[in-house]
């Protein structure tokens, strides 16, 4: 579920096992920190789609993970920067790695070069990311104990993220949606629960059955922590709206240029002309050529609705008549 906003902004959010009563609370404290909209006219194509706007030309496009190791221009700024958690926790570096595709295929939205566990040590959980095992949590939180001892989201740990988004939101100058994001708590807690990456999820799927109320405590912290820092996000400009994203499979950018165009199409045709937003089913994948995301976002700002859905208009007319 995705927050598009009024400046141009947007927060990712999956909403958190919570009753209706808490994620409505939740949500109208989110909604009273946004500010009002402005013409929509001014607004990136994406903002537009995602508010459900009828008129548009063609869907907005964007991919998960679009900036990264697949780039070469990224792997050049990694030999000089290896550490990870550097990357994504230093103002300049975030910016220019986020603005890396963006001058390279001008995709409808750029996202956030970030982590979804960089907010963990604002709250008590420290980590580290290794090379050959990713993120490793060295003292894994299963019990109640561990669950009180977490602290209430320090944003001022964050202040980089805050930063980071305003500098974009600048140079971007409203051409693109800027899209912030942050992780879900279910998935937050499998990695404080399971120390890092895992396939099997044995702890966490143990604790629903034999400690719920210790994995109850820690995805509550965890839902407003998370809600903490999508307002902390947002405040750097957006508003908020919900909208459905249909994704194209991240290998058939493997497929060559007819290929890419039959399921680009494909997959628009399907999702109607209204509210979409085309993106990938996953991130790009690391030996993705450049060359197949460039064709990807050519193909998509070639797209017209009215090109596209011509035939059912006129099918509908006629069953009408």
């Amino acid at each position: 579920m995705m927050l598009p906003t009024a400046t141009a902004t947007a927060v990712f959010l999956t909403a958190a096992p919570s009753s209706f009563s808490t994620r409505r609370r939740r949500s109208r404290a989110i909604f009273a920190s946004l500010s009002p909209s402005f013409s929509s006219s001014e607004e990136p194509l994406l903002v537009r789609a995602a508010r459900g706007e009828d008129g548009l030309p063609r869907p907005p496009a964007w991919m998960m993970r679009q900036a990264g190791r697949y780039m070469a221009e990224y792997q050049a700024l990694a030999k000089r920067h290896p550490s990870f958690r550097e990357r994504s926790e230093n103002t300049d570096l975030i910016v220019e790695i986020t603005l890396q595709p963006w001058r390279a295929f001008a995709p409808d939205g750029v996202i956030l070069f970030s982590d979804i566990l960089t907010p963990l040590p604002a709250i008590g959980v420290p980590f580290d990311i290794s090379d050959s095992k990713g993120p490793v949590i060295q003292s894994p939180v299963r019990s109640k104990e561990q669950v009180r001892e977490l602290v209430p989201i320090d944003l001022d740990m964050l202040q980089f993220v805050g930063e980071s988004l305003k500098i974009l939101r600048n140079e971007i100058d409203g051409k693109a949606a800027l899209l912030g994001f942050v992780g879900a708590p279910w998935t937050i807690a499998t990695y404080i629960v399971e120390g890092g990456m895992t396939n099997t999820y044995t702890n966490i799927k143990s604790m629903c059955h034999t400690a719920p109320d210790v994995l109850k405590g820690l995805l509550s912290h965890l839902a407003q922590a998370i809600s903490d820092y999508i307002i902390y996000q947002v405040n750097s400009g957006p508003s908020v709206y919900r909208y459905l994203i249909h994704g194209v499979d991240s290998f058939h950018l493997m497929c060559g240029s007819s290929g890419q165009n039959h399921i680009s199409n494909r997959v628009v045709k399907a999702a109607g002309p209204k509210g979409h937003i085309l993106n990938l089913g996953h991130g790009v994948l690391q030996k993705t050529p450049e060359e197949a995301v460039a064709h990807f976002f050519d193909v998509t700002r070639r797209l017209r609705y009215d090109t596209l859905f011509q035939g059912s208009v006129a099918e509908e007319l006629h069953h009408v008549a």
